[in-house]
């Protein structure tokens, strides 16, 4: 499904105060687990599902159980397979909450944490809280994983002057006038790297605070892999130079 314009997606959703953007591909095992713990959270909510075209059993799986059951739930459906970075495309017009973050599909990240990040928006001149897995320590996590994150933050701390200990974070919110006004060209896991870019380059302020991480295995169906790594520092350095 492609995305709406920006008016008539907002306006077929209850304004909440955040909205939870979930891409989604082949996570039948942990995505009601996973539904459950980010509605339970204690704020208003819009939540917006996109299927990447799982194979797996997820996608059937949302049209009984998630699709249609919840006011405040839209679940969209891309009919190929296109990757992560297009499935938060396709879901950033249909935001309508004041802040915007972007939550796996897996049960890597607590969704209490939203909390603390919105108190990040205290300041009104920010413009992005990220979650940062790394303010209180290393979460266990493979070395390669290990290394590449501690690459990234390190680029962009010299390519952009801006502090930062945690760019690959799943968990980043974003003022959502902000975000939608970003234009991304990502398909895959340079959704991050682009946008944090980008935001920065757009004279955009972002703050980070601790999150909690459990990272899963790639037997458990962790994805990412180190060819997204080299994409990913590849991203930084072409936006850093081109808009």
């Amino acid at each position: 499904m492609v995305a709406e314009p920006v008016r008539a997606a907002t306006e077929t959703l209850r304004p909440g105060v955040l909205t939870v953007i979930i891409p989604v591909y082949n996570e039948r095992a942990t995505f009601i687990e996973l539904i459950e713990s980010v509605r339970a959270v204690p704020i208003p909510l819009d939540i917006v599902i996109v299927d990447d075209c799982s194979t797996d059993g997820t996608r059937e799986l949302l049209r009984e159980r998630v699709d249609g059951s919840f006011a405040n739930v839209r679940v969209l459906y891309h009919e190929t397979n296109q990757g992560k970075g297009m499935a938060i495309r396709t879901a950033i017009p249909y935001a309508a909450g004041e802040f915007t973050i972007v939550q796996d599909a897996d049960l890597e990240y607590y969704p209490e944490d939203y909390l603390p990040m919105l108190a990040g928006f205290a300041d009104p001149e920010v413009t992005a809280v990220y979650g940062s897995r790394f303010m209180n320590g290393f979460p266990d996590m493979r070395l390669p994983n290990r290394i590449v994150n501690i690459l990234l933050a390190w680029m962009v701390r010299v390519l952009f002057r801006t502090p930062m200990t945690d760019e690959a974070t799943c968990y980043k919110a974003f003022r959502t006038r902000d975000l939608q006004n970003v234009r991304l060209n990502c398909r895959r896991f340079e959704f991050c790297p682009e946008v944090t870019a980008k935001v920065i380059r757009n004279g955009g302020k972002i703050v980070e605070v601790p999150i909690r991480y459990t990272a899963r295995t790639i037997a458990a169906g962790k994805k990412i892999r180190w060819t997204d790594g080299v994409d990913a520092i590849w991203t930084l350095i072409k936006y850093r130079f081109v808009r």
